[in-house]
């Protein structure tokens, strides 16, 4: 459980902390993914939801260690392989999508930490692993689906060769209004989990502290 904690606080810290990833804490990122994956593979583990969301958030990690391993491929054949608008876009997403189910099963991790702090045996029955796994699966999907909108605006976007009364105009008028909402959807999802997970953390802190201060007594 030790090492569990450390690799949350290294994710808190690199998704709902930092504005934004950078090299050294995507690594570390990886390299933990890496060892937690191998740690969850222990018959001393027990089946916890908490410990559904860990591995769904380890594996979230492949993403970033896809993307790094295509353009250091993409890279080193750049002139047998000709560049499409598809590709770089892809990538771009993958490293979106890493960063956005990450942050939703970093919240999810939290909820269940105050629903044990707080409400632990009325919250029972909802923090199963099943309750966990269907969770985890639905983040992945909805991450998957904004993915795929975000991948069709780029694409029409570097490929805007459409006539100006073609129907391929309004597809890319369409998919431009709908990315741009959602990216805006985002960006404000991702400042509510920040406050959320600061508050819920606040919480959990001064609870402890108080039980800890009434048994000293």
């Amino acid at each position: 459980m030790k090492d569990f904690r450390r690799y949350l606080v290294l994710k808190y810290i690199q998704y709902l902390v930092l504005s934004s990833s950078n090299a050294i804490s995507t690594l570390l990122g990886v390299l933990g993914s890496g060892y937690v994956m191998l740690i969850l593979q222990s018959s001393r583990v027990s089946s916890k939801s908490t410990a559904v969301f860990i591995s769904s958030l380890a594996k979230a990690d492949l993403l970033v260690f896809v993307s790094a391993v295509a353009e250091l491929f993409l890279w080193t054949s750049s002139a047998a392989i000709p560049h499409t608008a598809f590709t770089p876009a892809l990538l771009q997403n993958l490293l979106m999508a890493n960063t956005h189910i990450s942050a939703l099963l970093l919240s999810c991790v939290a909820v269940e930490a105050y629903l044990i702090t707080f409400l632990p045996m009325e919250s029972r029955s909802l923090r199963t692993v099943k309750n966990a796994g269907l969770t985890s699966r639905a983040i992945w999907l909805l991450v998957a689906a904004e993915c795929a909108l975000l991948q069709v605006d780029d694409v029409l976007k570097a490929s805007s060769t459409f006539p100006s009364c073609s129907p391929g105009v309004w597809l890319l008028h369409l998919s431009s209004g709908a990315a741009a909402l959602l990216r805006a959807l985002s960006y404000l999802l991702g400042i509510i989990l920040r406050i959320v997970n600061v508050y819920i953390y606040y919480k959990i802190f001064f609870s402890v502290s108080n039980r800890s201060a009434v048994r000293t007594k």
